[in-house]
């Protein structure tokens, strides 16, 4: 008994020492982590140094260009750009003459008309009564003229009987002067009925351009760019009665008549001159370059706006890309055989897209060791799509072509 009595205490004290904590190990644990921790801070510490020290670029992709040396003057170089708008020198609004609500509205925008062609109808009630009215009134006085001609015939028959009867004695001369002063009088109410008969066919035309002008018809060949006026309105040729009165049926534009208006700067319109070439691109195709020549430069200024209008001709008016109110930019240009000698011109050439405006002044980003550097420059004049750079850019150095917004002085870049 006793040796199993001890043998049950022996595995209790086992399993005690198997339940017990080691302190010292768990002390050595311990100090290990907080080693580990102290390794981790200290590495964070040297990364946000060196990032801070070294902060990592981003990198822009752009697009660059050379800039190439100026020796002369291009052919046709551009002494001056203005913008302005596409204007027909030919459109109307077509209204009626007479006052009247509108009966029938045969246009609509973008339709073709033919000069002549019937644009809307007027109610034409009243107008052909009133030519009903003047045609009985002619067709009365000519009834009138033709029975005042039958009694002449009559009392001319009449006044030669008498005077016969005369002669024989068997009238009295007071009954033949009865006869040829009835006749007299007859003839002079003959001139006066054939002028009422005049009077009555001039009232019957009047009536007809009346009942004409309940007809509204293009004045010219055109596009109907606006239809103003819809059937049951009225429409007027003055302005009358508040919104409720219309003062047009539609707007006719000559297409063959579109031209180009741009307002110059006074200070600048020494530089433009009747016949000038010109070289114009609308808003819409930026790419497409129209050739015309300055009309006429009108002579007048604005003086709130310190300009003067200049009209240019397009050569391409007929394309059905050119639509009136269209914006446009110009270029004034200079021929060849303008410049004097063909003398060498300073700075060099660079696209007109790489210029940067920044406050007052002109800056490109030129591109060397793999960074965009902004440089201010002095610019000269525009040749088509290109600008001089009087100075502050060399030849031969490379430049950022339309930069984006987000790129600074100093990021990193590479080129295509």
């Amino acid at each position: 008994m006793s040796d199993e009595s001890n043998s049950s205490q022996s595995a209790k004290s086992a399993l005690l020492h198997q339940l017990r904590i080691d302190r010292q190990e768990t002390q050595g644990r311990n100090r290990g982590s907080a080693t580990f921790m102290v390794a981790m801070a200290v590495v964070l510490a040297l990364l946000a140094g060196v990032w801070w020290l070294f902060p990592l670029d981003n990198t822009f992709t752009v697009e660059t260009a050379t800039a190439q040396a100026l020796s002369a003057a291009p052919g046709n170089t551009a002494v001056l750009d203005a913008t302005g708008y596409v204007t027909a020198r030919r459109q109307a609004t077509v209204s009626s003459k007479i006052t009247g609500r509108v009966a029938e509205v045969l246009i609509e925008e973008g339709q073709h008309v033919k000069e002549g062609e019937v644009l809307a109808r007027l109610d034409a009630t009243d107008a052909k009564a009133q030519w009903d009215l003047a045609r009985a009134q002619l067709d009365v006085a000519r009834a009138q003229l033709a029975d005042l001609r039958l009694l002449i015939d009559q009392a001319e028959r009449d006044a030669a009987r008498q005077q016969d009867l005369v002669k024989q004695k068997l009238v009295s001369q007071q009954a033949a002067d009865d006869a040829n002063t009835l006749l007299a009088s007859r003839r002079s109410r003959l001139g006066a009925q054939e002028q009422e008969v005049k009077v009555a066919e001039r009232n019957v035309e009047l009536a007809q351009v009346g009942l004409d002008n309940t007809v509204i018809r293009a004045p010219f060949a055109g596009v109907i760019t606006d239809k103003a006026a819809q059937p049951g309105e009225i429409v007027s040729p003055i302005s009358a009665g508040g919104g409720f009165t219309r003062t047009g049926i539609g707007t006719i534009v000559d297409m063959d008549s579109l031209e180009i208006e741009v307002e110059v700067n006074e200070s600048y319109i020494g530089r433009v001159q009747a016949g000038q070439p010109v070289e114009s691109s609308l808003n819409a195709y930026p790419e497409w370059k129209i050739s015309g020549q300055v009309i006429a430069i009108i002579p007048t200024a604005d003086r709130s706006k310190a300009t003067v209008k200049v009209r240019i001709s397009i050569e391409h008016q007929r394309d059905s890309r050119v639509v009136p109110d269209m914006g446009v930019r110009v270029a004034f240009l200079e021929n060849a055989s303008a410049n004097t000698g063909n003398q060498p011109v300073p700075g060099v050439l660079i696209p007109a897209g790489a210029i940067r405006v920044q406050g007052d002044v002109n800056v490109v980003l030129v591109v060397a060791e793999g960074r965009a550097h902004a440089r201010q420059v002095t610019l000269g004049q525009t040749y088509s799509d290109l600008r001089q750079v009087l100075t502050g850019l060399q030849a031969n150095e490379r430049v950022v072509v339309k930069p984006p917004a987000e790129l600074k002085d100093g990021d990193r870049v590479q080129w295509q």
